[in-house]
């Protein structure tokens, strides 16, 4: 087994790949001894063991978290980029990932941190054109390298000393004590662990965000493990939408899992749609309501945001009808669908129907089957719903509205959004009454329907 020479502190058994004066751990001088240590990828290092404390008796100093201008970004990271995280994000080719992270990266640039963007894949130049075409101005604290050796990285790392560290993509790194190609779990792993380490040295702790590759099955390229070695996974998703974007954590131990931000790409880069439910409804004036139109408010991590469904019915010259649902499973839309025949008396049996939603958005929840059901029954029957009336709730077999997480939460989304009526369970938890907005407690399905 080969062997390589290291440099190891007396005192505090701190360890260096170089010659050091100082101990960087310590702080004591002279205390340096050269030894050797095994180049195995397994070798585990010499540190000073610790003694178990009391959880009661351990100090709690909180999460120093960095914001910035970017509220959709800030939302989903849980308020803003805690000071010794380390992030992944992976999107498809395409997606933005690069794009949002040097937008990130020069905003916190020109609040006064220092910034290195480290790419694999891209030259600095290429880099460069990128943030001359989405940035008014570039910072003088953005630092930018191109090398696919993480050594290397590491040394302009302690060079440049930055607060904030992209790595972009992790795939791509190698460490040259190991022999394997870029890519493999070991080399991924490896490069991995080095950046957990920078990110969370408690002598000087850092943000660093890694970019991750996508496999075909839209998943984060590599083993398992690299997800449970993060702080924050970020997955980007498009769904063949050529502008909207969404951006969602899978893991975050800082905030809340499943948060949700709405991105619209630009030629400027990823401008934050901080309303996002005036982009999921169309406005119409009063009077000008079409049929198959009916709004609900769904919610995204812990937003509620108004979403409009649209459903369209004709007639069917097939054995089969066509049912098509571009923002559901076909199962869930066949089940609502036998409802509202065998509980609301509504013959769908030779219609053709589909439903989509404005901007592509998927329905998650079951908070937006009522919506769903009347946007049909309004195509169906060629009967137009106004604009200012929203529903919520869940439809059982029996065509008895059920009760949904966040009720109050939603209803003043739709009170702030101008709304006058709204549909709800009648089984709903009890809140204070909204003066701007009437509220219909609604036992079944056929009963909210009687109100067309």
């Amino acid at each position: 087994m080969k062997k390589k020479t290291v440099f190891k502190c007396s005192n505090c058994d701190y360890i260096s790949p170089g010659f050091f004066g100082k101990c960087p751990q310590c702080n004591q001088w002279n205390t340096i001894s050269e030894i050797e240590v095994s180049e195995s990828p397994g070798a585990v290092k010499a540190v000073k063991k610790n003694s178990a404390k009391k959880l009661l008796n351990i100090e709690d100093k909180g999460s120093f978290r960095v914001k910035t201008s970017i509220e959709e970004f800030n939302r989903v990271m849980g308020g803003g980029i805690v000071r010794d995280s380390i992030s992944i994000l992976t999107a498809k080719p395409g997606a933005g990932k690069s794009t949002l992270l040097l937008q990130v990266a020069n905003d916190l640039s020109k609040s006064g941190f220092k910034v290195l963007y480290a790419s694999g894949e891209e030259s600095e130049v290429q880099i460069k054109q990128r943030a001359i075409r989405i940035t008014d101005e570039i910072s003088e604290n953005i630092y930018v390298y191109s090398d696919t050796v993480l050594d290397n990285v590491l040394e302009e790392i302690e060079k440049i000393d930055p607060d904030f560290i992209i790595l972009d993509s992790i795939q791509t790194f190698t460490l040259r004590e190991l022999t394997s190609r870029a890519g493999t779990p070991t080399q991924v792993m490896e490069c991995a662990h080095k950046m957990v380490e920078i990110a969370k040295d408690v002598k000087r702790p850092r943000m660093v965000f890694l970019v991750g590759q996508m496999t075909k099955q839209d998943e984060l390229a590599g083993v398992r493990a690299l997800e449970h070695l993060v702080d924050t996974v970020l997955l980007i998703e498009n769904d063949g939408n050529e502008e909207l974007r969404s951006l969602l954590t899978t893991k975050n131990r800082y905030g809340s899992t499943g948060e949700m931000g709405f991105f619209l790409m630009t030629q400027k880069g990823l401008r934050s749609l901080d309303n996002p439910s005036e982009y999921f409804m169309t406005y119409r004036e009063a009077g000008s309501e079409l049929p198959g139109s009916a709004l609900s408010v769904i919610r995204e991590g812990t937003r509620p945001i108004i979403l409009e469904i649209e459903a369209l019915s004709s007639q069917s010259f097939l054995p089969y009808p066509s049912r098509i649902g571009e923002c559901m499973r076909r199962e869930h839309l066949n089940t609502l669908i036998s409802i509202l025949e065998q509980r609301a008396n509504l013959r769908l049996m030779d219609k053709d129907i589909v439903v989509k939603t404005t901007g592509g958005i998927k329905l998650k929840e079951q908070a937006s089957n009522l919506a769903v059901m009347m946007s049909i029954f309004s195509a169906r029957n060629n009967i137009a719903i106004d604009t200012s009336t929203v529903f919520i709730g869940d439809v059982g077999l029996t065509g008895e509205l059920k009760s949904v997480p966040s009720m109050e939460l939603r209803l003043k989304e739709a009170r702030r959004m101008g709304f006058k009526r709204a549909f709800i369970p009648e089984v709903s938890t009890k809140f204070e009454d909204f003066k701007e907005m009437k509220v219909y407690r609604c036992k079944t399905i056929l009963d909210v329907i009687k109100y067309f």
